[in-house]
């Protein structure tokens, strides 16, 4: 018998405050700060040098692939579910902005995070991707130069996500479809979603995926929250199921964003590589390889601008395939820009290709 799902309370102990609550435990700015020296030993942060400094007066002309909205009608529907955080329940336009400024970011993309739709369905699912499309929308006007959006559309839905794609696309000018690493027990590889693929792969449409947990995973561990082991490990097997379903091969025309350097894809890379000689059915799926397919999509930098987890990525993947990505309000814009230069993994001609370069040419309209 399946778990009851409680969807997962996420959070950052990296978030600026005196206090803050992970999964109901109040973090001392003590605590905080103890943690942010175990970093710095791990040479994964390293905050306060020039170079990092100097990003603070860059002009902007960052591009954020992975940030996150909480439009009103989405806290509304959280609060009745019984779901979401005090940092997605309290997001704000202006706070966007704010954290933007501070770090030279021109242009946020935005989404919203999980479980997006997961937790309704029918016609109060199609209501809430359209009210919440149109709220992000509205945002990109009232606000020229400064937001995108990856549309929200409701995937176990066939007829209501081919509607909405519809909507999104042609009427809201949308940038792309915003989708869930996972939908239950389904991932984006699976038969039922072949009609949704079949259109975002005609319209050749830029498709950001966010991890969240699956049916499976959801209370599997108590002494750690799903986002800190699952959304990582959820991103890894809806990559290899999109890629040995065949449907990498089939839908060449989608644009895939994975999301936080591709989860635990690349210190998986062995596995991936070996899977076509292991099971004799998957070399079908990739007929130039394993990689060949890796190296097509792109990956965010979101709470990944470490030397470990860029090392690992750019080990494999090619430096034109990464995006840059905060996950505000999860985590700062600074966080991201001091990290990726201190890290010692990128030059700065790199840097400007990860932060801007790469997301023009999937997005020319922001060249504008």
């Amino acid at each position: 018998m399946r778990n009851q799902r409680h969807w997962p309370v996420r959070g950052c102990a990296c978030c600026d405050g005196n206090t803050l609550s992970l999964t109901g435990t109040a973090l001392s700015r003590r605590h905080f700060m103890a943690g942010a020296g175990a970093l710095a030993a791990a040479g994964l942060a390293r905050p306060g040098s020039a170079a990092a400094q100097a990003t603070l007066t860059d002009k902007p002309h960052r591009i954020d692939v992975h940030h996150h909205l909480s439009p009103p009608t989405y806290i509304v529907a959280s609060n009745a579910g019984n779901f979401g955080d005090a940092l997605m329940k309290n997001w704000t336009p202006e706070k966007s902005l704010a954290d933007m400024d501070r770090a030279g970011v021109e242009v946020a993309i935005l989404s919203v995070t999980t479980p997006a739709l997961s937790f309704t369905s029918g016609e109060a699912a199609r209501k809430l991707a359209r009210e919440c499309n149109d709220y992000a929308a509205k945002l990109r006007a009232d606000h020229p130069g400064r937001f995108g959006s990856f549309a929200m559309i409701p995937l176990t839905d066939t007829d209501g996500s081919l509607q909405e794609i519809a909507y999104a696309l042609d009427t809201l000018k949308a940038d792309g479809i915003g989708l869930m690493t996972s939908y239950g027990d389904k991932w984006l590889g699976d038969p039922s979603f072949l009609p949704v693929m079949e259109e975002l792969n005609r319209r050749k449409a830029l498709v950001y995926t966010h991890p969240t947990a699956p049916d499976c995973c959801v209370n599997l561990m108590k002494t750690a929250q799903p986002v800190m082991i699952e959304f990582g490990t959820d991103t890894t097997r809806t990559i290899a199921d999109i890629v040995f379903s065949g449907n990498a091969q089939k839908f060449r025309d989608i644009r895939w964003i994975f999301s936080h350097a591709g989860g635990t894809m690349p210190f998986l890379i062995e596995r991936f590589v070996r899977n076509p000689l292991l099971v004799p059915n998957a070399k079908a799926t990739v007929p130039e390889g394993t990689l060949a397919e890796l190296k097509r999509f792109y990956y965010d930098t979101a709470q990944t601008s470490n030397k470990a987890a860029m090392s690992a990525l750019t080990a494999i993947i090619p430096l034109s395939q990464i995006l840059f990505g905060t996950d505000f309000p999860y985590r700062t814009s600074i966080d991201h820009v001091k990290g990726l230069r201190e890290c010692g993994v990128f030059t700065d001609a790199q840097l400007a290709d990860i932060e801007r370069g790469t997301a023009l040419k999937l997005l020319p309209r922001l060249a504008s």
